[in-house]
This record gives structure tokens, sequence and C-alpha cells, in this order.
């Protein structure tokens, strides 16, 4: 047996492991979840919610499935009646300051700790204590935060300032006043936030919600479309959320092979132009003084009357292509081969080389 090739067995079920892999990797590959609420695919494992605990035949203790590496013939259990009484406690006292406003909050559907406290049974009425009544802050146009919804899983800071490096937010406060903030509760602006969204697509709560999608519908009214992000030539994927017809929002695809779940401003926010007024859907063009729609076939033409019009006069040198990083890899090469075999000119650049 190498380092490599370890055998653990999950409630019953066997896998092999890596030495590098954890209780929660080998979880995955044996098909049995454990529920988690500080982890994220994108972050370095933290063990923070404690609600990945199990067990292992043999030690004394439960231990964070997110953060134990594997050793070679484990017996791990998953789902004892004591690893189930444990996580309800812990459930139970993350409920004891948190607001029961699931009816009317926007996370609805997509709260991973709704959906715990449902399959667990917890109502958050064992534990009474002080709660936060703390401001909200919609200080921006595009986040919103609900400090009182925070379970200081710390997911939000940690992919700010792992993932993103803007440095945004950090814990701020001590004790029962912790929360994620800016530096002295500062508005989030484009000074001191990129506004990329990364801290909203991994809270597990309602505390941090996008602004643009608010009251627009709930998580199972929306239909999730993949498609790619055409504001660059990277090639992000996400999901646009619909509903009715209209893009609502757009959420992560922590599937896509090249952004793992990652987007920018313009990905995440920037989807306006879709159901703009000023689009325009028919071409344009131009006869006498006034400009008038006309037919594809109209359009392209006219187009080709022109340029070589311009050829005939002015020669080669008169013309170029100027290309988009928003278009493939392939419809940049028809451009370039189009100036270069049809035009006969080098003139050729593109807005991606500044």
């Amino acid at each position: 047996m190498t380092e490599n090739n370890l055998k653990v067995t999950i409630n019953g079920r066997e896998v092999l492991c890596s030495r590098n892999e954890t209780i929660l990797d080998a979880a995955r590959k044996a098909d049995v979840n454990i529920p988690t609420l500080c982890y994220d695919d994108r972050l370095e494992p933290y063990g923070g919610c404690r609600l990945c605990i199990v067990e292992i035949k043999d030690v004394p203790r439960p231990v964070p499935a997110c953060t134990t590496r594997v050793k070679d013939g484990w017996e791990v259990l998953t789902e004892t009646v004591e690893v189930r009484r444990m996580r309800k406690n812990i459930l139970s006292l993350l409920l004891s300051n948190h607001p029961n406003d699931c009816m009317r909050c926007e996370a609805t559907g997509n709260c991973a700790l709704q959906t715990y406290s449902y399959e667990y049974g917890v109502d958050g009425d064992r534990f009474a204590g002080e709660s936060w009544n703390l401001p909200i802050k919609d200080d921006n146009p595009f986040i919103v935060y609900d400090p009182n919804k925070c379970i200081l899983c710390g997911r939000c800071v940690r992919i700010c300032n792992d993932v993103v490096m803007a440095g945004t937010i950090e814990m701020t406060g001590r004790g029962f006043d912790s929360k994620p903030d800016t530096s002295f509760g500062k508005p989030r602006t484009l000074d001191n936030c990129e506004f990329c969204g990364q801290c909203v697509s991994t809270c597990p709560t309602g505390a941090l919600i996008d602004k643009k999608g608010c009251g627009k519908g709930r998580a199972y009214e929306m239909k999730k479309v993949k498609t790619t992000c055409s504001y660059c030539g990277t090639g992000c994927s996400y999901y646009l959320n619909v509903k009715e017809g209209e893009v609502i929002k757009v959420t992560s695809d922590y599937e896509g092979p090249v952004n793992k779940g990652n987007l920018c401003i313009k990905g995440r926010y920037g989807y306006d132009f879709i159901h703009s007024p000023e689009r325009i859907t028919t071409p344009i063009i131009r006869k006498g003084d006034k400009q008038v729609e006309a037919t594809w076939d109209e359009a392209l033409d006219l187009i080709a009357k022109r340029f070589g019009e311009i050829l005939e006069k002015s020669g080669p040198s008169a013309l170029g292509g100027f290309s988009s990083a928003r278009c493939s890899n392939e419809e940049n090469y028809l451009l370039s081969k189009l100036v270069r075999t049809v035009f006969k000119s080098n003139n050729v650049d593109c807005c991606a080389r500044v």
C-alpha cells in the first residue's frame, strides 16, 4: 500500500485515496454527503463551523472531515446518533441569534443553513439569548449586506483575501460583536472593492445578496441556463438565472473549467445589455440623410460594395480590421483572414493588445 493509494472506509464503503486527501474528499468519492457551512472548493479547508464532524473507529474524539487528512485503514462513520446530535447542537447555536424571517429572505431555497436546519429538525428555539439588531448595509449598487444573518463562517473574508486578493473585508469586532466588514465600516466603493461578487457567491446564508436580483424571484422559480461570459476571451462560464424570459441575475458555475465559479464585476453584474431597449436588433443603413432599417442581405451587400470601392480608390492600406477579445479565437481568426486575404492588408489589431 503506497501513500497515494490508501484504503479508507466511509459508512462501510471502501474508497482509495491519496495521503493529501481529506475525509470530506473520501466521502465525496463514496457518494456520501457530509454537511458543511464554512467549506468552499475554491478555498483552503478552514474547519470553523464544525458541522462536518465525523467519528473514526478507535479515535477517541470526533474530527472535522474538511481538514482531517485520511490514513490507511480508517473506518469513518458520518451519520451516527452522536454525530447527528452534535450537528443539531451546532445548528441550534447558530440559529439562537439568527433572524427567523425565511419567508422574506432572498436566500430562501438557496440557503445552506436553512437546508440543514430542516434536515436536522432544528427550529432555533432551543437556545434563547440576545440577538443582533445591526443595520443592513445597502450603500452600493451591487451588494446588500445583512450582518444579522451572518454565521461567521469566514468564507467571504477568505475568498476576498485569498482568491480575489482585494482585501476589502476582514473580521472586525470581538466576541458577540464580531462580523466581516470593510475597514472602519466604510461603504463599498470602487476605491476599496472590486464588486466581483465573490463574497456573495460563497455566502451560505442570506447575509450577502446580489442587489440587482432582489425581489425578482425565488431560486426555484428560475431556470438556470449555462453559458459563457462574452466580456473577454478568458471563457468564464456561469449560469443565467431566467424567470419569464428575463435574466434576473448571474450565479457561479463551480464546475467551470476556466474559472471554477469565480467571476469579475462585468461577468456577474454586467448583464443589463441583454434586455436594454437601446439594443440594435435589425441592421441599419444610411439612405441619403436618413438611417433606415434593412435586411441582412441588403446590409452585407452594401458593406461589400463600399469595401470594394475603397480598395479600388485607395488600395489595401486604407482598410484594416479591429477585433475584440469578446469574440472567440475562431471569430478573430476569420477576421484576420478576411483582412489579409481579401483586403490584402496587414492592418489587424485587437482591443486586448492594450
